[in-house]
């Protein structure tokens, strides 16, 4: 018995496990009982599913409040020291020198459906004595900063406190930009149209300015109603000027420009023009050397008839060559002169053209030229040392040497020497001591206009960036 009892529970387990394994296929094998090839599921057992996470909450559009506080701070402070010494004469009798401090404060808007807005102030102080005459060069009104001054050399750096920039820029695609109201305009090296940047108080435009971009074209068309020029309120010009210029960037070794700058004064139909150009520039790689070149024509007329007729041309030509840290330059530049006037540039940021002692500026309004008209061939070497200090690093030195002659008849008129050395002090603070040099020749040939005085100029600059 007590196998057989043995044997009964065996068979009796036997029997549970194959039960409970039909039983467990049939809670995970589908059914088809009616053999259709329709499973009717029999015991199916639910998988587990989370619930639903809830929908994210809509995001609300940035608001206008929401683009100005998402802005950024516009801080710059530029401190000089400018000496100069010029030949003397019987109401020159002094050498002038100024220490001014520049400070810019503005603020510039976050995006808010293509637009950005931007505020700025400019003031410019005297830190010391204020030993120069601020004045429209050439004019025979007694200086601007008083008639005491007027034994003094020109530096025009006056104190002023103006509203600098105050523009809205739309941009709604990577096509077309455009920008309303107080604003700086450079166009390509500010040959015809800059900020004029290196005196305190830069020059700005009150302006509608639409950019165009299309593949390699580029289009950039102002039209200018007022120019906030470096001698303060009282010598800015009321305008009703055109400035277009169109570029073609087929290659790097091509890049063709075409201008037109229409000028018009209210208040300064002298530098009333027209001036029509192109421009052809590029570079390119011989082996470990970069060349680059520059070759610009211009012609400018009398426009709205402020002034009497006159066709005059422009025209200059540069190569350059690098290697490594070093830099060397050729330019030759042709302005004409009738006899009466000279090629004009009443916009550009004259200071970087004609020599840094910006001996060549006309009375007719800050703009250099000549009236005999000026060749001015210069050679300029520019080295940038590997030196990095602590306190004295991304260092910058430039050497330039201009001849000057008489365009129209052909004299030698003067020569001027230029030197500077610009580094940083730290990411935000750079320095540069700078020296110009204007020697003009002792005599002239008779039926040549006399060319400038001599003159020296010194700065030591401090300028602050946030």
């Amino acid at each position: 018995m007590g196998q057989i009892g043995r044997s009964l529970a065996a068979g009796v387990a036997g029997i549970g496990l194959a039960w409970a394994g039909g039983a467990l296929a049939q809670a995970v094998q589908p059914v088809d009982p009616d053999g259709l090839g329709v499973a009717a599921p029999s015991l199916v057992v639910a998988p587990v599913v989370a619930p639903p996470a809830a929908p994210p909450e809509p995001t609300a559009a940035p608001t206008i409040s929401d683009a100005i506080a998402g802005g950024k701070l516009l801080l710059e402070v530029r401190a000089r020291y400018e000496a100069v010494d010029q030949t003397k004469t019987a109401v020159l009798t002094r050498n002038a020198e100024a220490a001014t401090v520049r400070t810019r404060l503005g603020w510039e808007t976050g995006d808010w459906r293509g637009v950005r807005g931007l505020v700025e102030f400019e003031d410019v102080r005297q830190a010391g004595p204020a030993r120069f005459a601020v004045n429209v060069p050439g004019a025979a009104t007694p200086p601007l900063n008083g008639a005491d001054k007027a034994k003094y050399p020109l530096i025009n750096d006056p104190d002023v406190t103006e509203l600098n920039r105050l523009q809205l820029t739309w941009t709604p695609s990577a096509i077309l930009q455009v920008t309303a109201g107080r604003q700086r305009i450079l166009i390509d090296d500010q040959r015809f149209v800059g900020n004029v940047g290196w005196r305190q108080d830069e020059q700005t435009f009150d302006a509608v300015r639409t950019d165009l971009a299309y593949g390699r074209f580029k289009l950039v068309y102002a039209y200018v109603t007022h120019i906030n020029r470096v001698l303060g309120e009282l010598r800015d010009w009321r305008s009703d000027s055109h400035l277009a210029n169109l570029t073609w960037s087929p290659a790097e070794q091509l890049r063709l420009e075409g201008f037109v700058y229409a000028l018009d004064f209210s208040n300064s139909a002298a530098n009333a023009s027209v001036t029509k150009g192109l421009k052809a520039s590029g570079k390119t790689w011989l082996g470990l050397y970069q060349l680059a070149y520059d070759a610009t024509w211009a012609r400018q007329s009398d426009y709205r008839h402020n002034t009497p007729a006159y066709d005059l041309n422009f025209w200059q030509v540069d190569a350059a060559a690098t290697f490594d840290i070093w830099t060397a330059k050729a330019d030759y530049e042709v302005l004409e002169g009738n006899g009466t006037r000279g090629f004009t540039t009443p916009l550009a940021t004259t200071h970087g053209f004609q020599g840094w002692a910006d001996a060549w500026v006309q009375p007719s309004g800050g703009n250099k030229g000549f009236v005999d008209g000026l060749k001015d061939f210069n050679l300029t070497l520019n080295v940038k040392p590997r030196l990095k200090l602590t306190y004295f690093f991304n260092a910058d030195v430039i050497l330039r040497y201009h001849d000057f002659n008489d365009q129209r008849t052909g004299a030698n008129l003067a020569h001027e020497w230029d030197a500077q050395l610009q580094a940083a002090i730290n990411p935000k603070l750079t320095a540069a001591l700078k020296w110009a040099d204007f020697k003009r020749e002792a005599h002239v040939p008779l039926g040549t206009a006399p060319p400038p005085p001599s003159r020296t100029k010194v700065w030591f600059t401090l300028e602050y960036k946030l």
